[in-house]
């Protein structure tokens, strides 16, 4: 199916940039300095009669989709956006020149340069000093030299993919394992290499280079052992990478529909953490280039959805999306765990997203806004995903695993839920006169969810498992790295001090009551010592327990958040 999305979005793409050349020639000026668009269409016509592959190689370049998708919109809304609108629309002379060189044509054109800076898309960047931030460059090919001026002049190097004065090549990381071949751009070059807009060039210096040949070639490695039909047919759906810096305990990445075939990763930790990513962001590659061609899902931005791997709520597209990603998350870290790869490690990601995913894909499934073509598509995901709902993993994984699922669902009740008004003064004024019971009727999750968070919110917790389950590299001394939003009650919790967890807890939350990490700490921590209705309350409704606690710290004896969720605990099932 891969192989079959790469051709369509070729052809997709061809026809995005006729129909933004033709209509751009009907924007006066919109040449600026730089020849008619015309010239750009006429020479990609000369590469392709010479070399198809070169052409087809362009329109492969997943930065041609993001510029022709940013482009199409700033010429349909008569905007600027990042730079003047020649600057962008004369990015294709940019591409044309580089399928002129690709397939070694004479020709002469002239380019953008932003800051002096003229992309040569999949081949590099010339560097020129002294420029205005949007200027002009000649191209020119020559019986198969090809040079870059604006009076200085800068010669690409034969192999354009290596540096040279004054120029910087986009490089590429190969690796092979067995008869599988992997090859990866890291582009840090290209302005549409962005999510959203332009971005400047921000090169990778020679360690990071190295470390990530180191953990791309151990993510070949762990993909092609574990799940060898998906080695085949990732480097199709996945060709480029834009490289950013590490963040402990997040391995942050990202991708577009319009990006087909790239992925913007942070520096991962270890080559595990890079295959779970690149395996993810495959998926949505997919899934993106589907969606192109087959409507899964009717328009809906309503953000509603609770889903694991974000922490505010999503629209149905979001959710899709993450169910698809997630499911080859979850098909990783099974390979791994039923290998013994890691047991600790991959047995806990196996059973936290296996739960996860199989939860939102439960909710999707029966959503109105599915159209027959999502629900097969989601149905397939599930022939799949619900037969590992009982695969058997190690009781410190399920435990683990219960625990962050429990943790990370009442931290978003609390933050993005609001109980009725109505059911809050009832149970408030309850309180007040002494029932030693609520009303026997809760309906507390009436009201949908809200985007705007009620407090911040800190993975440490999950963090914190994750470290003592050898996730994160330690630093060469070999101490263990901090945890961001670490506090000493998330510390002990993890610790397995629990009575300690529970007392630091009732002291944060002594001090700030709002605190949606201390309520469902303390939720956590009740609940590892034994049933409790407190643990019940703060972690199936804690919304409910702030919005009560809310309006009775004002009285002469204000009950404790415990006293409030000890009290409505009495009515939330064990």
């Amino acid at each position: 199916m891969a192989r079959r999305l790469r051709r369509a979005e070729r052809s997709r793409r061809k026809l995005l940039i006729h129909a933004l050349l033709t209509e751009a020639t009907k924007t006066p000026d919109h040449s600026g300095p730089l020849p008619s668009l015309d010239s750009a269409w006429e020479l990609l016509a000369r590469a392709e009669a010479r070399a198809p592959r070169a052409v087809n190689r362009m329109l492969t370049n997943p930065y041609t989709g993001s510029w022709a998708g940013y482009t199409t919109r700033l010429l349909r809304n008569g905007i600027d956006g990042v730079g003047p609108l020649w600057m962008h629309l004369g990015h294709a002379h940019a591409i044309a020149a580089a399928a002129a060189i690709r397939a070694e044509l004479d020709f002469e054109t002239s380019i953008p340069a932003w800051h002096g800076n003229a992309i040569l898309p999949s081949l590099g960047m010339a560097r020129f000093s002294d420029t205005g931030p949007f200027s002009s460059v000649v191209v020119q090919g020559v019986n198969g030299g090809y040079s870059i001026s604006n009076g200085t002049t800068v010669r690409l190097p034969g192999a354009p993919e290596e540096d040279a004065p004054d120029w910087w090549g986009i490089r590429r990381v190969r690796s092979r394992v067995g008869a599988h071949r992997f090859s990866l751009w890291l582009d840090d070059l290209d302005p549409y290499r962005g999510l959203y807009e332009p971005i400047p060039p921000e090169r990778l210096p020679g360690k990071d280079l190295a470390d990530w040949q180191r953990l791309i070639d151990e993510a070949c490695r762990l993909v092609t052992t574990h799940l060898p039909d998906l080695a085949r047919i990732m480097p199709v759906g996945l060709a480029s990478l834009v490289p950013k810096p590490q963040v402990l305990f997040r391995n942050p990445s990202a991708s577009t529909g319009e990006a087909f075939g790239s992925a913007v990763v942070g520096l991962p930790t270890d080559g595990a953490a890079l295959a779970e990513t690149l395996i993810h962001e495959f998926q949505h590659i997919v899934l993106g280039g589907l969606l192109h061609l087959v409507e899964l899902y009717e328009p809906d931005p309503r953000e509603r959805i609770y889903v694991a791997w974000r922490d505010d709520p999503r629209p149905l597209s979001g959710a899709f999306q993450g169910v698809y990603a997630f499911f080859g998350v979850t098909a990783f870290w099974r390979a791994l765990a039923r290998a013994g790869q890691s047991p600790r490690r991959s047995e806990f990601e196996f059973a936290y997203w296996r739960e996860q995913t199989w939860r939102t894909l439960q909710a999707l499934r029966v959503d109105s806004t599915l159209t027959d073509a999502g629900r097969r598509f989601l149905d397939g995901i599930a022939e799949r995903l619900g037969p590992w709902q009982s695969e058997p993993v190690s009781a410190e994984a399920n435990e683990l695993a219960t625990a962050a699922r429990r943790d990370h669902l009442a931290g978003w009740r609390a933050r993005h839920l609001r109980p009725d008004p109505s059911v809050v003064a009832e149970l408030a004024a309850a309180w007040l006169t002494g029932r030693p019971r609520p009303p026997a009727s809760l309906d507390a999750t009436s009201l949908p969810p809200t985007p705007v968070p009620d407090g911040a919110w800190s993975q440490a917790r999950t963090d914190l498992i994750r470290l003592t389950l050898g996730g994160t590299t330690r630093s060469p001394d070999g101490r263990p790295p901090t945890v961001p939003g670490a506090t000493a009650a998330d510390i002990a919790y993890a610790a397995g001090d629990h009575l300690d967890a529970v007392e630091s807890y009732r002291r944060e939350l002594a001090v700030d009551p709002d605190r949606p990490n201390s309520l469902a700490g303390l939720g956590l921590a009740l609940s590892a010592r034994g049933l409790h209705p407190a643990a019940r309350a703060l972690l199936h409704c804690p919304e409910l327990v702030r919005a009560v606690h809310r309006p009775l710290r004002s009285g002469p004896r204000p009950p404790t958040v415990e006293e409030i969720a000890s009290w409505i605990g009495q009515l939330v099932p064990g």
